[in-house]
């Protein structure tokens, strides 16, 4: 059975979190665009990546990939940034020549962390007067807005 089609207050209020979906985009990608020149800057994608290392200790590319959400090609770019930023290490490995392993150096470790904090204290300070029930709810829509995008 086909859905009733949209109220105009639902319509209206789907197209503000469509738009609010759009700008957080454009943040993100204003975060790229100064993680590449700002010394020390991560992008979100260089944080999931620190974080996964951090949380899961050394990995594969396969397997930073999968913590990450991107392909394994995209993780071999990344892993080269952070290599010659100094964040992270890539070891061959010595039973299987083909296979690296990426841990996370002193460095990386320590902005991991410092990035964290920050984060912590930006959410806590923006988001902190919201209860959990309402975090929890915004958690939810920003997992099914996800999932929405990757069907696009």
């Amino acid at each position: 059975m086909a859905e009733p089609p949209p109220t105009d207050d639902r319509a209206r209020a789907l197209d503000r979190l469509a738009r609010a979906a759009y700008r957080l985009s454009a943040a993100d990608a204003r975060l790229r665009g100064r993680a590449t020149r700002t010394p020390g800057a991560l992008s979100l994608t260089h944080a999931r990546a620190l974080r996964t290392l951090a949380e899961q200790g050394p990995l594969s590319i396969g397997g930073l990939a999968a913590g990450t959400e991107t392909t394994g090609a995209a993780t071999t770019q990344l892993v080269n940034g952070l290599v010659a930023a100094g964040y992270v290490t890539r070891t061959r490995q010595p039973e299987d020549k083909r296979s690296v392993l990426v841990a996370l150096t002193d460095t990386g470790r320590a902005l991991h962390d410092q990035r964290q904090r920050a984060l912590a204290d930006a959410l806590h300070g923006d988001l902190g007067d919201y209860d959990d029930d309402a975090l929890d709810r915004a958690t939810e829509v920003l997992q099914r807005l996800s999932a929405v995008y990757d069907r696009l």
